[in-house]
């Protein structure tokens, strides 16, 4: 940039990017909400984490898919310093992957799981048969992104489960589920740096973690009873003004 400008030197190019906190070893992402009904939408997810309807039960659905059981090279590297440092290096060997469903029931934050090969309309499909098993003649009102194998065009399983109801969060807005909260604590607690010589370890990794979620478990509290459509506040382009 200093030597298309010509007249500027490198040190004044580092100036003004670190005024305006621009950094180049940095990256920012960001995922905006643009669909037309996000209101709707919200509106209905919000309502029905904060005023469940009478005698019914509220659960989040998603799916973590393509996990992958990693065998990671483990030892210690000496430093310059004597000081040993223990730890993973960068080499592993994959051993496949597994795909975790999981429905998480808001009023009482217990999570049932399942785990399958594939990511399919199918192993969806199973995973929600086996959880309407759980709540037999029972009303059940399901959050859930808008994944294709969730929301097909003639959806004839919903069709012979009449006390089944979707509710899809906002395009780009899965945020709003809540079960991606505990996603996040699962990837952060057990999956994180795990060691895995075979998928079964993964699945046995999962378990435990399951287990020792459930003798503590509690419903996350959502207070946020309304929502907006973020909006990016800074952009390269200020510059310009």
């Amino acid at each position: 940039m200093a030597k298309a400008l010509g007249d500027v030197s490198q040190h004044q190019v580092w100036r003004v990017l670190r005024k305006h906190s621009i950094h180049l070893q940095r990256r920012h992402s960001w995922c905006i909400s643009t669909d037309p009904q996000f209101t709707q939408k919200a509106a209905d997810v919000v309502g029905l984490y904060l005023n469940p309807p009478e005698n019914a039960v509220v659960i989040s659905v998603d799916e973590k898919p393509a996990i992958q059981a990693l065998e990671r090279a483990q030892g210690w590297l000496r430093l310059p310093d004597g000081q040993a440092l223990r730890g993973f290096s960068h080499e592993y060997k994959r051993h496949g992957t597994t795909t975790l469903f999981a429905a998480m029931e808001i009023a009482t934050g217990m999570v049932k799981v399942g785990n399958y090969p594939h990511r399919r309309r199918r192993e969806f499909l199973d995973f929600m048969n086996s959880v309407v098993d759980i709540y037999p003649e029972t009303e059940l009102h399901v959050v859930l992104d808008n994944l294709n194998t969730h929301k097909p065009k003639h959806d004839r399983w919903l069709a012979k489960h009449p006390n089944v109801h979707f509710h899809y969060t906002p395009t780009h807005a899965s945020w709003m589920n809540q079960v991606e909260c505990w996603f996040s604590i699962l990837w952060r607690q057990a999956l994180k740096g795990l060691n895995a010589g075979s998928v079964r370890d993964v699945r046995k990794a999962i378990d435990a973690f399951i287990d020792a979620y459930s003798q503590e478990v509690h419903p996350f509290e959502w207070t946020k009873q309304i929502v907006h459509p973020g909006q990016l506040k800074h952009s390269y382009a200020d510059l310009c003004n």
